[in-house]
């Protein structure tokens, strides 16, 4: 009954039916079109459950096969909630008055990371085997939001302009000395290096994005001019003309804002540039959704643009640009949710069926996230003096442009 009540408030576009675990079916139709979806619950304990704390038992259900889709795939039905619920969470008396103030309450223990829970964290998603990644990311492994500047854009050459964008911004000289914290599987560091000429270092918590980024550079005959250490960006030392983290700053915590931005002053040299890559959320401070917390990334926050400023406000740092990706995650994401779909067999080999579905609406739920629940991505500028870089926009897209007709003359080349 109190499940049964809150979609029919929730519901306002397009129409979800419900088939309970009696085998009693329930249509919920929204005032205006949209997708229409059935899906069936195969245990009577998510009446409740589902009414209680939608955002942990819906995806817990998916996983376990008690929730299934009957009309339509896991996509459309995540689709159609998130667009009812929008930015917004669904807020009953019982989330309003009890769920969501604990949640809130409890994001900062939850995004408690000292070094050694940091490490156990990126672990637990990062470390899972190379294989899996393999089987839906790019070849360079770029496990973030791509750069789509063209619907003909496929994934390899978006992904290839989000590292020439990040560059631009960096305002790169040969020689210099370049710090990326989070460096993955070594893409971007490699790709500075081998355009850019610059001197990279790298740090990761990763075990296996370690191993892998350091037999690229042996690969690549870059040894000396690019290492990776499987360290943690609290205990770098030295300083550098640039500094550049790309999707690791959703695993660093709200409670060590302040201490990831002093030490990002500390290691820049008074004249340098450093850009961080980010999720973010456009509708304000909040808390990690629980059931991404709990199974894919455990102490991951994705802030807001005012938690981010307030924290570099009082390390002393300007920030010399902003710039808002909205949709251009959810397209990368559609391309790493079919590309997971086409190997889906060979997840299930390497892993199991529940393993696959749990990956399927991590996928799926991220891509709603950004095409309707407020999410973002973040690329901000930060410089220790007010005329580090031009005063005006134009040098990154003329860098851009520069970085483009290179690529091509090398193409030519090669060809």
């Amino acid at each position: 009954m109190f499940l049964a009540g809150f979609l029919n408030q929730l519901m306002h576009t397009g129409c979800l039916t419900v088939i309970d675990a009696k085998g009693r079916g329930r249509r919920f139709q929204g005032s205006r079109d949209g997708p229409e979806v059935t899906v069936r619950l195969h245990s009577r304990a998510l009446h409740w459950q589902l009414y209680t704390n939608p955002m942990l038992h819906t995806g817990e259900a998916y996983m376990n096969g008690t929730l299934t889709v009957e009309d339509g795939e896991l996509y459309d039905f995540l689709d159609l909630v998130s667009r009812n619920v929008g930015w917004r969470q669904p807020d009953h008396w019982l989330q309003k008055f009890v769920t969501t103030p604990l949640r809130a309450a409890a994001r900062r223990l939850r995004q408690y990371n000292p070094a050694h829970r940091a490490r156990r964290n990126v672990a637990h998603h990062y470390d899972l085997t190379g294989e899996l990644y393999d089987l839906f990311l790019d070849s360079d492994r770029q496990y973030s939001c791509a750069y789509f500047q063209s619907p003909e854009d496929d994934l390899e050459t978006a992904q290839l302009r989000k590292k020439q964008h990040l560059a631009a911004k960096l305002v790169l000289q040969p020689g210099q000395r370049v710090l990326d914290i989070g460096s993955g599987w070594g893409g971007m560091g490699l790709h500075l290096a081998q355009e850019e000429h610059v001197l990279v270092q790298g740090v990761t918590l990763s075990e296996e994005q370690y191993k892998l980024s350091n037999q690229r550079v042996a690969e690549a005959g870059l040894n000396g001019f690019v290492s990776f250490a499987l360290q943690d960006y609290r205990a770098v030392k030295g300083t550098f003309d640039r500094i550049v983290s790309v999707g690791m700053f959703e695993h660093v915590g709200l409670g060590h804002y302040g201490e990831f931005f002093d030490k990002v002053r500390d290691l820049l040299t008074d004249d340098g540039v450093a850009v961080l890559h980010t999720i973010g959320r456009a509708d304000g401070p909040g808390a990690t959704n629980p059931w991404i917390n709990k199974y894919i990334f455990p102490g991951g926050y994705s802030p807001s643009l005012s938690e981010i400023a307030a924290a570099v406000e009082k390390a002393d740092m300007y920030i010399s640009d902003v710039e808002v990706f909205r949709l251009q995650y959810a397209e990368t994401l559609r391309h790493w949710r079919r590309r997971f779909q086409a190997n889906r067999n060979k997840v299930a080999a390497l892993f199991d069926e529940r393993f696959c579905r749990m990956w399927e609406y991590y996928l799926c739920g991220s891509e709603v996230a950004f095409r309707h629940g407020g999410h973002v991505v973040f690329q901000v500028q930060l410089t220790k003096n007010a005329d580090t870089v031009p005063q005006t926009r134009d040098y990154i897209f003329d860098e851009e442009r520069r970085r483009s007709r290179r690529g091509k003359k090398s193409d030519s080349r090669a060809a």
